[in-house]
């Protein structure tokens, strides 16, 4: 239909705008500003805050007499539900396809940054959060923004755009139904499930955590999610273990890819630098969310009254998801050889050979060592993680791994934007809106699950539109209250106060 491909084109359109240089730019602005008046926060502070997270985990992380609803270790697994979800493995290997093996290399710089920015989300979200008529904690930027600066129409403004965009997001975009069907056609593709099948079982898990709320989210996710990360990093050791041999060179590929777009040798990858930093920095952005406000939704239910606490507790997603989790992902991907298969070194995904004259002597060497065919045609996204985990795993164990880890990401994604989407409808229409949009997202859970054609980029456009619609509003309000999160965090950590 003309009407569908118009449609489609302009969703292409307005997605690649609204995530263009200038968001990318925003974006790591306001986390060197952040960084700055905290005063390297992610640095000074990492140890500590990895330590909470370990008391978090056996229970030692809150006092019964804060308030709130979930331990901080329950909101964190739950913003990390969310945060750790199939970007990690569809995004960082479609990031190395197509902007080359040195874009991880900008993720972990924006990474860094990022930490400071969800350092702040995490602060705000518990400085500036309210408790509502039903008793449950509200918070997150809609509410930080508003109550924050103070500004009357102009904060009013950007905090509804917030709450509206995050709510759309969740309802029909990357959250819920683009979520859904990439698992079921996963689940089809690797065990020949049927979409109807597969959307009716994910319906029925999703429905039986999201209608208990809160507390039943933050149960699920304190207990599945450490369990998922570490079942993918399993999977992921054992295939750089086989190469730890290789992991010098596979280091020079990806700095040398990042900073000349050459690898080993000075094999020209076929893309520019500035795709790469491109691609890494909003691929990056697109796994850990920072900046995108959402893990502040959850750090406002923890049980604590100290917002330099929860903030150390938050940058500790973006340390996990980026520093850890893609990590693994971009070295079994390097490490196997994999990515010499890629669109990025000039294999197109209709199939056609590598250009062996692209590729120095050492690099066919090193290809060749790690055993891979330079014969096969160009991959991407998931197939590109699966192929680097079956070089080392057998009998197609890891396709099975990468199929299983999808639906656990997913999954955990599908809780956690579940919880954000009801908290942005909440603060416009009230605590009576919490059980009608819980009907409502199980339902376009279970129709995004069956979906299918081309027109599905069209959901997956829009919500990385929503997504942007959200990081606006929430990137101009931490702009605007940096300095109360570096006042706080000086008073909070001064002369050695506040190791936890």
């Amino acid at each position: 239909m003309e009407w569908m491909e118009k449609l489609l084109s302009l969703s292409f359109q307005v997605r690649d705008f609204m995530w263009g240089n200038w968001m990318v730019a925003l974006l790591v602005i306001t986390g060197i500003v952040l960084t700055v008046v905290t005063r390297m926060i992610q640095i000074r502070r990492l140890g500590n805050a990895l330590k909470l997270v370990f008391l978090g985990a056996r229970g030692k992380d809150y006092s019964k007499e804060d308030e709130g609803d979930i331990s901080p270790f329950a909101a964190l697994m739950t913003a990390l539900a969310a945060t750790v979800g199939n970007g990690n493995i569809a995004g960082v290997a479609t990031a190395i396809a197509t902007g080359g093996p040195g874009a991880p290399v900008w993720m972990w710089i924006s990474g860094f940054f990022g930490m400071a920015t969800k350092y702040a989300e995490g602060f705000l979200g518990v400085k500036f959060r309210k408790v509502a008529e039903d008793g449950t904690m509200a918070g997150g930027p809609m509410y930080y923004i508003r109550y924050g600066l103070k500004e009357g129409r102009f904060s009013k403004f950007l905090a509804a755009m917030f709450a509206v965009c995050g709510a759309f997001a969740a309802l029909f975009g990357t959250g819920n139904m683009a979520q859904s069907n990439s698992m079921a056609l996963a689940f089809k593709s690797q065990f020949g499930v049927p979409p109807l099948l597969s959307g009716a079982i994910l319906t029925i898990m999703v429905g039986l955590v999201v209608i208990g709320g809160i507390k039943r989210i933050g149960a699920v996710a304190e207990r599945l999610v450490p369990t998922m990360i570490v079942f993918y990093f399993l999977g992921a050791i054992t295939v750089i273990l086989v190469n730890v041999a290789h992991i010098l060179e596979a280091f020079e590929i990806i700095f040398a890819s990042a900073f000349t777009g050459k690898a080993l040798g000075g094999a020209l990858i076929g893309t520019s630098v500035q795709k790469a930093i491109s691609l890494g920095v909003s691929r990056g952005v697109l796994s850990n969310e920072s900046g995108l406000g959402s893990a502040a939704i959850a750090q406002s239910a923890s049980k604590s009254s100290d917002p330099a606490k929860n903030g150390l507790i938050a940058m500790t997603g973006t340390f996990i998801d980026t520093i850890v989790v893609n990590t693994m992902t971009t070295l079994t991907i390097v490490l196997s050889g994999m990515w010499m298969l890629t669109p990025a070194v000039g294999v197109d995904l209709n199939g056609a050979n590598v250009n062996l004259q692209n590729l120095s002597p050492q690099v066919v060497d090193f290809a060749s060592q790690v055993g891979y065919n330079l014969q096969n045609g160009g991959l991407s996204s998931t197939a590109l993680t699966s192929a680097a985990f079956n070089t080392v795993l057998p009998f197609g164990i890891g396709g099975t791994i990468i199929a299983i880890a999808s639906f656990l990401f997913g999954y955990t994604t599908l809780i956690g934007w579940a919880y954000y989407g009801e908290q942005c409808l909440e603060y416009i229409a009230g605590v009576k809106i919490k059980k009608p949009y819980r009907l409502i997202y199980i339902s376009l859970l279970f129709i995004g699950a069956n979906l299918q054609g081309q027109y599905l980029d069209i959901v997956w456009n829009v919500g990385d539109t929503a997504n942007a619609l959200m990081a606006f509003p929430n990137l101009i309000g931490l702009l605007f209250l940096a300095g109360v999160v570096a006042k706080i965090t000086s008073d909070s950590f001064s002369g050695g106060k506040r190791i936890y």
